[in-house]
């Protein structure tokens, strides 16, 4: 009889020291914006600063202000990189249809041509705590009329680790490519640099929503081990999923690509709306 009762308490304290390990931490959500209220784009050209232009103004409907800070993040902004005058590329706050068939305010940029790598990201910059999990949610709507050639692209979400420049670091990407008939599909990887893939995911599956809002998800868990994880999620189907590193060389998170217009199917335009962001999956 002691024996069982002494198996019975082992048993029950595995259980329970399972239980908990195994429960989810509760999600706590760092930042919610549609661009509401008082959120406004500054226009004002700041000396040495990389042609940086800054959201500003906190959102009326959810008391979250710009520029985003999270994760000890500064000075983050939309950057016009290679943009010949903001005429290759542009963007703005316009109200729009949203995706609950209701007038929003949205973030609308546009990219008319190519000079090399022209694009315009709203960048999360300076992270200070870059090996934190995070998972990121928007709604996006993407024109019907770019996609439509054989092998183009364009990206929509990006993060690169420290020293990805210097071919020491790490970088997530997300892409809408066409294939050899112009039909559009997705694709996701991680590389060491635009050259050199060090996995990547294709999905031919599930259809792109074009000129139609879609709700886009990612989450990660920063590591350098196989309990690395990073997903894709559209409309609440997933795109891709890996299991593994989701860094190189120990390097965290640098910045964050939020939103992302860049690529060779030109012209585009995109509309983004209803930003979240979480330190967990929430429930």
């Amino acid at each position: 009889m002691r024996k069982i009762f002494v198996f019975l308490a082992v048993v029950l304290f595995i259980l329970t020291s399972c239980k908990k390990e195994d429960a989810p931490q509760k999600a706590n959500l760092l930042f919610k914006s549609g661009f509401e209220g008082g959120v406004y784009i500054d226009e004002t050209a700041y000396e040495n600063s990389e042609d940086y232009r800054f959201i500003r103004g906190t959102d009326s409907e959810t008391g979250f202000s710009w520029p985003i800070t999270i994760l000890g993040a500064s000075e983050s902004a939309l950057h016009y990189i290679d943009d010949d005058n903001h005429q290759a590329v542009f963007c703005e706050l316009q109200t729009v249809m949203g995706h609950t068939g209701k007038q929003t305010r949205a973030l609308y940029c546009r990219e008319n041509y190519d000079l090399g790598v022209t694009q315009c990201p709203y960048e999360i910059l300076n992270i200070k705590e870059g090996t934190k999990d995070l998972y990121v949610k928007y709604w996006i709507k993407v024109d019907s009329e770019s996609l439509f050639k054989p092998y183009m692209w364009r990206a929509i979400f990006e993060y690169k680790t420290k020293d990805y420049a210097e071919g020491e670091g790490f970088r997530l990407i997300a892409f809408i490519y066409s294939d050899e008939n112009g039909n559009p599909y997705w694709s996701f990887q991680g590389d060491k640099d635009p050259e050199h893939p060090i996995w990547e995911i294709d999905n031919k599956q599930v259809p792109v929503p074009l000129n139609k809002w879609f709700m886009t998800e990612f989450y990660w868990h920063w590591s350098e081990g196989e309990d690395g994880i990073v997903w894709w999620k559209v409309n609440g189907i997933l795109i891709g999923k890996h299991r593994g590193p989701t860094t190189r060389n120990s390097r965290p998170i640098d910045f964050i690509m939020l939103t992302q217009i860049y690529g060779n199917s030109n012209p585009k335009y995109q509309w983004v709306d209803d930003i979240e962001i979480w330190d967990g999956v929430p429930e």
